[in-house]
């Protein structure tokens, strides 16, 4: 039998307060008891036929209670349409696939912007709290085991990409 890969989408939330950034992080809290209590960002598989767009904005709130108001990019995205197809063409921030592993995924991750409270925790997150890039920074120099594997090149990556005045 074969087997293919699961496309998911996630973010990188930020806010800026009094002049400070933070992005929200959260621990995992699924039942594969080997990744409970890792540090993660949002994010979850890509249902059929939904726009990566909307499983973030979904994902995000069933696993933070935070509205999406805003996605990097979303507004150079393009549809297009042929016979029986509708295409959504677009740019993420960035892309992660495990190639090795338990569990077969590409995850494509945005930076967004939302409104709304943090919930204490949901049935697949605990520990939701907003960090400065700052300790972000430090907790991924000190102890990277703490993090999901899949987030951790994407979050040194912001980290670079917000130090260096977004050269992208």
């Amino acid at each position: 039998m074969e087997y293919f890969s699961k496309p998911a989408a996630g973010g990188i939330i930020e806010r800026t307060v009094d002049g400070v950034d933070y992005i929200l992080i959260q621990e995992r809290h699924k039942d594969n008891a080997s990744e409970k209590g890792l540090i993660e960002i949002p994010a979850g598989k890509v249902r059929e036929f939904e726009s990566v767009y909307e499983c973030l904005r979904r994902e995000i709130f069933e696993e933070t209670g935070l509205e999406v108001i805003t996605i990097d990019g979303e507004d150079k995205a393009e549809f297009s349409q042929s016979k029986e197809y509708k295409v959504l063409s677009y740019i993420p921030f960035t892309c992660a696939q495990n190639i090795e592993g338990k569990y077969p995924i590409q995850v494509e991750i945005f930076i967004c912007r939302t409104r709304g409270e943090i919930l204490n925790e949901t049935n697949e997150t605990q520990n939701i709290r907003w960090v400065t890039l700052a300790e972000i920074n430090e907790m991924l120099k000190n102890d990277e085991d703490r993090f999901y594997a899949m987030h951790i090149t994407t979050l040194k990556k912001y980290i670079d990409y917000k130090l260096s005045n977004n050269p992208l």
